[in-house]
């Protein structure tokens, strides 16, 4: 790219802002995020830790960008794991964060 015509990374960032590269499966779409007061009641099956890129080349990813992926990431997993319910247990930190995996329905 020359440096000297920015629209080419304009492009580049306003592309991927708002892409997420995490499609949510047809079984993570089942899966809902909950805060971990609302799962006293539900079986707790493991965790997952969810990880991304932060950036895409010289390029800082949006957080929310981010964060989607990383739940997206962690629902699929939840659901291959047999739950329908993850709590975060911490904010994202490095591309990466932590979820707990409930099965909180019968």
């Amino acid at each position: 790219m020359n440096p000297r015509h920015p629209l080419p990374v304009v492009l580049l960032v306003l592309f991927t802002a708002g892409c997420t590269f995490v499609p949510l499966s047809p079984e993570g779409e089942a899966v809902r995020v909950a805060p971990a007061d609302a799962v006293a009641d539900c079986e707790h099956l493991g965790s997952t830790t969810a990880t991304q890129a932060e950036r895409v080349g010289p390029f800082r990813r949006p957080p929310e960008s981010l964060e989607e992926e990383l739940e997206h990431a962690a629902r699929n997993a939840a659901a291959e794991m047999g739950g329908d319910t993850i709590t975060p247990r911490g904010p994202v930190a490095d591309g990466k964060r932590t979820y707990d995996v409930h099965r909180c329905r019968p």
